[in-house]
């Protein structure tokens, strides 16, 4: 194997190592995270997780979107019924699909702290979840969504210098060589 290709199969090789991999929730696990994303970080979420189950409320106005997930290995809940308690005032959740439920508030939340409670039932399993929902001004709504996107730049930029640095280095390799092989300098 000659120099250009050894140096040539490195660089391939540096250069994918240090290649950032993005990983993409697949269909039905991305919890409306396009929609939500188009729509703002400005809703309000909460979340309940337990041994069992997770769950993340999205509040949109008036409107309490439900997502249900196994918490081993976050596959949509089948079949559950869940009993809802938001600030002390049961609400009907009804089923919108596969893990997704939703309910109807009669009015907009007030600012501040809110309770939630939610009482799940899927065949055999029951469990108890409770969170809060933050409605106060200026509350982090959600930290996911629109990410830090200077970090995906910063790690091109990484991996761009590496690997010119690699192949400045190959290159002064590949010159030392030819000049003691040719027996002096050209």
């Amino acid at each position: 194997m000659t120099i250009q290709k050894r140096l040539n199969a490195f660089c391939l090789a540096a250069f994918i190592a240090v290649t950032p991999f993005t990983v993409f929730a697949d269909a039905g696990h991305d919890h409306g995270a396009a929609s939500s994303a188009a729509a703002g970080s400005g809703q309000p979420r909460f979340t309940a997780i337990s041994e069992t189950f997770e769950l993340v409320g999205v509040l949109s106005g008036k409107l309490l979107t439900l997502y249900l997930d196994r918490a081993d290995d976050n596959s949509p809940v089948k079949d559950a019924k869940l009993e809802l308690e938001l600030g002390g005032v049961k609400l009907d959740v009804k089923p919108r699909g596969e893990g997704e439920f939703e309910a109807a508030l009669a009015q907009e939340l007030k600012p501040g702290m809110t309770a939630v409670t939610v009482t799940v039932v899927a065949g055999q399993e029951t469990d108890l979840l409770a969170g809060e929902l933050d409605l106060r001004e200026g509350a982090q709504t959600d930290v996911s969504v629109g990410s830090r996107p200077w970090k995906k730049y910063a790690t091109w930029l990484i991996a761009g210098l590496l690997t010119l640095a690699l192949l400045a280095w190959g290159l002064r390799r590949m010159r030392a060589y030819r000049i003691n092989r040719l027996g002096g300098k050209k």
